[in-house]
């Protein structure tokens, strides 16, 4: 599909992990991305504003007859939407609904639920391994197909739903010199996330010709999902 084309099917999807969006979304991904455009951030970061919900294209690809996927907010979505944290080592008290922490399978084993569990110290955040959701296969999705998006915004897009991380400073101890950069600029893009929600709604139609540009820039034609 194309990036236009994966937009069609996301259209009517309504995300149930956020509260603050009830309409399609494809018009928060375009309040983003307006958003940071309007701050007068480079081109490549206002396409990851367009781009970094996208992910959510899973419901798409699975289906009611395999795995519940309907794509409306008062069904189920699993491992779609909400926020992320590191596998392989202690899930922090910081994530939402600490509570549920014990019914994870790893709780009590003692080879992933210590501080560094199965990682080292300064290992670097690229390799770690993610609670999977849209944010995860998105970012995968974009490397594989060899967008020219630069790392910030790669990182803009795999970690934004990382709040330990990003927001409450978990993992710092797995963190490198080019991590504490990169977590600058998540920051950064997540006032956008969070902040330009709006019940003004996005003329998609009026928009699109300048949103279609940057895509034929940075991740033209094709791409495989």
């Amino acid at each position: 599909m194309t990036i236009r084309e994966a937009f069609e099917k996301l259209k009517d999807y309504v995300d149930s992990s956020d509260p603050d969006c009830d309409f399609p979304n494809l018009e928060h991904n375009l309040q983003t991305a307006i958003g940071i455009r309007e701050a007068g951030h480079p081109a490549w970061f206002q396409l990851v504003g367009l781009l970094h919900d996208l992910g959510k294209i899973m419901f798409a690809l699975g289906g009611t007859d395999k795995d519940g996927q309907h794509g409306h907010a008062d069904s189920p979505q699993w491992a779609l939407g909400g926020d992320t944290w590191v596998v392989g080592a202690k899930i922090p008290s910081t994530v939402v609904f600490p509570e549920m922490n014990r019914l994870n399978g790893d709780y009590d084993n003692n080879l992933y639920n210590t501080k560094f569990g199965m990682y080292k110290a300064g290992c670097g955040m690229e390799n770690l391994r993610f609670a999977y959701g849209h944010d995860e296969y998105m970012y995968q999705m974009l490397k594989f197909n060899k967008c020219d998006i630069p790392e910030e915004g790669l990182a803009m897009i795999r970690y934004h739903s990382c709040y330990p991380w990003h927001s409450k400073h978990e993992y710092d101890h797995f963190m490198t010199k080019k991590d504490h950069d990169l977590k600058k600029w998540v920051q950064e893009f997540n006032k956008f996330d969070l902040y330009t929600k709006s019940n003004v709604r996005p003329d998609v139609k009026k928009e699109w010709p300048y949103w279609q540009n940057l895509i034929d820039k940075f991740c033209p034609g094709k791409l495989h999902w």
